[in-house]
């Protein structure tokens, strides 16, 4: 019997749909700024969504970051998305919103490469899984990393002969208000500042000083609660004797934009009698030596050597020590477990500001002043438990159990740090 066969026609394979991603940045925090940021997501949306063949994969963007710097947080989540498998295509605006920095963009790029993820700028009209692309890219931000680095060099010629005038550079100085150039007296700040010294020599440490001020209702100018940090600051401000001393700060490069204390690197500038004093120099001199002599309380005792909390603090989780840490903002107290093996190891421990345990126990034991001798005749240990609770033992045998809340980050911010933060929008505004 003939069988019956027919050939039936191929159905061609449907196209995979790619999954398309987009990255934007502005450089600036200023609202206008923000605006353009909120319309390239919008654009980016609304491009993705209604392109054929193509998945929506997001929409990464980052505020008021520069392009020299790999440690943007939607950069490196896209990143991460991109090694999981989730996105095919990145689209950008162009190659200095990606990256300034040939070198990251380079790394980067080929990274992505390899994870068979194309870029492309939409400026430039660059994919960079096409075989001409990694040398246009290689060529264009390198272009875009000179730029960067002239705007940098004109930025720094422009504040190095403000300093050889003795001009500071966008200052903001509590105390005062900085206008056309000068330092002026603030009436109702400047009776603050005096107050700070004055009590300071008078016996009253930086945290007592902070409390008094935050029970009397003041505030700092931006609205804050006085802080330890800010009160220690002020005092070793040689602004408020009416001279400067500039240039003792300095960035590490146009590329990491680090900011760096002036060791010696680079010339310092001494501006004497440039504006209104608030403290006299002999006040201030005072100052300066009580704080060396306090801080010298904290170091030694009869010879042997440790911080003041040194073999004190025990966790409670897994009984190890806390050690003492310095972040970029303050000291902190942290497990070492935790600290050396992480939160798989130790995951209920908290790190506990310096402030904090310093507040609590001169409130504990009553007295204006913690030095070593004080801690080690009064507190045999201190236990760290979970939530945020120390057990003090004392060394008569007595116990007592004290919960303590972190400081906010609002409240951590000192007058320095928003000036820091202030100086840098500026600065990357302008390169």
């Amino acid at each position: 019997m003939e069988r019956n066969v027919r050939k039936l026609p191929m159905i061609p394979e449907r196209p995979k749909s790619k999954k398309v991603a987009a990255y934007a940045r502005v450089s600036s925090g200023k609202d206008a700024m923000l605006h353009s940021l909120s319309a390239q997501v919008s654009y980016y949306s609304s491009l993705i969504q209604n392109h054929a063949g193509w998945e929506y994969a997001g929409v990464y963007a980052d505020e008021a970051l520069t392009g020299t710097k790999d440690n943007r947080a939607e950069f490196q989540r896209l990143l991460t998305a991109c090694r999981a498998g989730e996105v095919d295509v990145i689209i950008t605006k162009s190659i200095s919103r990606f990256a300034r920095n040939t070198v990251t963009l380079l790394e980067t790029v080929r990274e992505l490469k390899l994870l068979g993820t194309d870029v492309y700028f939409e400026e430039q009209n660059i994919h960079t899984m096409s075989g001409e692309g990694e040398l246009m890219l290689t060529i264009l931000a390198s272009f875009a990393q000179e730029e960067s680095l002239s705007a940098s060099e004109n930025q720094k010629w422009r504040i190095k002969k403000n300093f050889e005038e003795g001009k500071p550079w966008n200052v903001v100085l509590y105390g005062y208000s900085f206008e056309h150039g000068k330092f002026e007296v603030v009436p109702e700040e400047r009776s603050i500042v005096k107050r700070i010294f004055e009590e300071y020599l008078a016996g009253y440490g930086c945290e007592l000083i902070a409390k008094r001020l935050n029970e009397d209702g003041l505030r700092t100018r931006g609205g804050f609660k006085w802080s330890f940090e800010t009160i220690a600051r002020m005092l070793k401000n040689y602004s408020y004797t009416g001279n400067l001393i500039l240039q003792k700060t300095f960035r590490e490069n146009h590329i990491t934009k680090k900011t760096m204390k002036n060791n010696g690197e680079m010339a310092m500038y001494q501006a004497l009698e440039t504006h209104e004093a608030i403290v006299s120099m002999d006040e201030y001199n005072k100052v300066q030596e009580e704080l060396r002599v306090r801080a010298e309380r904290f170091k030694t005792v009869n010879g042997h050597g440790g911080h003041i909390f040194t073999g004190k603090i025990v966790c409670s989780c897994c009984g190890k020590n806390y050690r003492r840490k310095t972040t970029a903002k303050r000291a902190v107290w942290i497990c070492s477990t935790f600290n050396t093996l992480g939160k798989a190891a130790c995951g209920s421990s908290r790190q506990i500001p310096e402030t904090v345990l310093l507040g609590l126990v001169s409130n504990i034991l009553g007295v204006n002043f913690v030095n070593k001798e004080v801690v080690e005749s009064c507190i045999s240990r201190i236990v760290a438990e979970p939530n945020n609770v120390l057990q003090f033992c004392f060394t008569d045998g007595s116990t007592e159990c004290v919960s303590w809340e972190p400081p906010s980050r609002r409240d951590s911010w000192t007058e320095e740090m928003k000036e820091t933060a202030r100086r840098r929008t500026i600065e990357q505004r302008r390169n």
